[in-house]
Parts: C-alpha cells; structure tokens; sequence
C-alpha cells in the first residue's frame, strides 16, 4: 500500500469491494470492484485506470458512483436498449403467408423455400428489408424448422431385390 490518499474509503469499504468481487460472475463488475479498490487502498486514478486498461475519466466515475452512497450496485451495468430490432414488422403470421406459397407460383425458379429466396420475396413482396442471417434467426424463433427436400422412387425397380444382393444366382 502505497502513501497515497484513499479518497476517503473506509476499512468497510474496502472489506465490501474485496468481497464482492470475489463473488462477481461479470467481467465489467470484477473491473470496475477492482478498479475502485485499487483507489480505497490508496492507489492513484491514474495507476488504477493503466491497470484496467481503461480510461482515467471512467475510474474517476466509479469512485464517484460508489462514494455517492457507498453501495458495490451502482458500480453494475445499467439496463440498455441496445441496436433496434431489425425487421420488426417480420412475424409469424407473415412468414406463415409466405412460407405457404409455392416459390413457382409467385414466378420463381424454385421448388422450395430457401432463406436467401424468401428474403429476397419478403423484400420484394413485403417491403420488410431482413438480412439471411435475421431470417434464419426468425425461422428459429417461431420454432419453423427446414428440411433439404427428399427425393422419392415412385416405382420400385423390379429388380431391386438382387440388386441389394437378397437373390443369389442358382
């Protein structure tokens, strides 16, 4: 420990972060628990920020958070919203309507469904501008499963028997 102030921690504090981040399961908690401990046991900002390899401002904004009123919660992640939904107007009932059609009949060289097709018709059809990968994601969603198409004989050879080797040659 070095001589340099501790910012006004106490030995509680302390205890609380040291034993909080023992037990913290996410990776930007356990940074900013020992970021801020770093501080309370008299480290510098500047030292502590270099360590977690973040920004000195950010530090300075933990201890803030924590010394506000002294709870190791302010130091969480707060909820965010996150990049919008793509494709939001993309349900079940508009995959169902599609995915009931024939490919042929709506003038596509196709027997079948495949993502990349249904895509282009969702765009084309819809106007619902969805990527592939979102597509599949959906499909997923609302539990669509997709089967490579299975070819089948109409007609048995009649001669499949000995081709299997079951007749032998007498």
């Amino acid at each position: 420990m070095s001589d340099a102030p501790s910012f006004g921690f106490s030995a509680r504090d302390r205890q609380r972060l040291a034993h909080t981040m023992k037990e913290a399961r996410d990776a930007r908690l356990f940074r900013r628990l020992q970021a801020v401990l770093r501080v309370a046991e008299g480290r510098g900002v500047t030292e502590a920020a270099r360590l977690a390899g973040v920004d000195r401002a950010s530090v300075s904004r933990w201890v803030a958070a924590y010394r506000e009123r002294h709870r190791v919660e302010d130091l969480a992640d707060l909820p965010r919203s996150g990049r919008p939904r793509a494709a939001d107007d993309l349900d079940d009932e508009l995959l169902a309507e599609a995915l009931a059609l024939d490919p042929r009949t709506v003038g596509y060289h196709a027997t079948s469904w495949t993502v990349a097709l249904l895509a282009t018709y969702l765009c084309e059809e819809y106007g619902c501008v969805v990527s592939p990968h979102t597509l599949r994601r959906r499909l997923r969603e609302f539990d669509w499963r997709w089967k490579r198409p299975r070819y089948v004989y109409h007609e048995r050879a009649p001669h499949v028997a000995q081709k299997k080797g079951q007749l032998s040659a007498a």
